[in-house]
């Protein structure tokens, strides 16, 4: 089972936790102006790396605030989590 420290409530279990997916994803400025295939991408590609990667997370169970985390996709260590608006911080020791 996966530990998460939400920044507002602290150690939770993941049970308590819902994933938003990517992290740092801006919406489109004028998504009117975008076309289908723009659109698309936007909605649907994302990075999928193996090692850290900064991802949204929501405390759907307690606080109900979302933060970001930056978790390593091979072993599902969380390195750091981080309140939205916050920069992401440097983390390393990823997977290779």
């Amino acid at each position: 089972m996966l530990l998460i420290s939400c920044p507002n409530c602290g150690p939770r279990d993941e049970t308590e936790f819902h994933y938003g997916g990517q992290a740092h994803v801006a919406y489109p400025e004028d998504p009117n102006a975008l076309t289908d295939e723009e659109w698309g991408r936007y909605l649907f590609y994302r990075e999928n790396p193996k090692g850290l990667f900064a991802e949204r997370w929501v405390h759907s169970s307690g606080c109900r605030k979302w933060f970001n985390a930056v978790r390593d996709t091979a072993t599902y260590r969380i390195a750091a989590v981080y309140r939205m608006g916050e920069t992401q911080p440097s983390v390393t020791g990823g997977a290779k």
